[in-house]
């Protein structure tokens, strides 16, 4: 692997929120991939999905990657997906505990995590108390993330336990996706608002609300992509920005580059655009 010279940050850099990269976002392709991508692009920060890629399931090598290309880990997203259900074993708390672990190693702060599937009867028994239990003995933030109903023909059905949205909940650190939002047909700014300083984290891409988990680039969407993040920018949003996207319709390198360089680029105009456009802060003001 070959060290890459990161492009320099912009003026309005220092402005405004961390701007990374989830690892799956280049999936097919590796953690390793991942971060070449992100310090060939300017990405300030790396989320890593603990998947199937054994990389992404070793301290060691999650935390000689962020070295070798200057790039902090600024989350780890536990295996809680449902084709990593048996990594790092099947007992659901054992792989937050390590997901833990692995966040103090690499020196994340913060811990992604989805709330149990509705036949994950026991582990969502005491979810909420046992999220803050782990807060408190790790030190880590358990960033509880907002999910979605699913659909079959007209029917909604409830898979998540205690629920797919966070903010009905006490949890004190949240993550807002916004491909989630898009199938809940949720509105993100609504729901930061409903959050308040509890919003610690943002996976940030778009959706259409057809009942598909989209991931799309940000602003291809219908999901209110530009305002939701003018909206953090004018509340002073403090917490992380991780670009996650879908990129496996991607042909080629340069395809799957240009789609991870567009993302940040939407991100770093918007996210600045409330701090230094008056016209920019008035929309994403509620009050306005």
């Amino acid at each position: 692997m070959r060290a890459v010279s990161r492009p320099a940050t912009g003026p309005d850099d220092g402005a405004r929120p961390r701007i990374g990269l989830s690892t799956s976002s280049v999936y097919p392709e590796s953690t390793a991939h991942a971060f070449g991508y992100a310090a060939a692009l300017g990405y300030e920060a790396v989320e890593v999905m603990v998947g199937i890629d054994s990389l992404s399931q070793q301290s060691g090598a999650v935390r000689q990657l962020a070295d070798y290309h200057g790039l902090p880990v600024s989350a780890v997203h536990a295996p809680c997906l449902l084709f990593t259900q048996a990594v790092w074993g099947v007992e659901p708390w054992g792989k937050l505990e390590r997901s833990a672990a692995m966040a103090q190693e690499v020196g994340a702060a913060v811990v992604v995590v989805h709330p149990p599937f509705r036949w994950q009867r026991e582990y969502a028994r005491d979810f909420v108390n046992g999220i803050a239990a782990l807060e408190e003995s790790t030190g880590i933030a358990f960033a509880v993330e907002n999910m979605y109903p699913w659909r079959a023909s007209r029917r909604r059905l409830a898979m998540y336990l205690p629920g797919w949205d966070p903010s009905g909940e006490s949890y004190a650190n949240t993550t807002i996706d916004l491909s989630h939002a898009a199938i809940a047909h949720d509105d993100p700014v609504a729901m930061a608002q409903r959050l308040g300083p509890r919003l610690r984290h943002v996976h940030l891409t778009d959706g259409t609300g057809s009942g598909r988990d989209e991931h799309l680039v940000p602003g291809r969407g219908t999901t209110g992509a530009r305002e939701f993040l003018e909206h953090l920018a004018a509340t002073g949003f403090g917490g992380e920005v991780v670009l996650e996207i879908n990129t496996r319709r991607c042909s080629t390198r340069e395809e799957r580059e240009a789609d991870l360089a567009e993302s940040l680029a939407f991100a770093r105009e918007h996210l600045a655009r409330s701090v230094h456009d008056p016209a920019g802060a008035a929309r994403s003001d509620p009050s306005a």
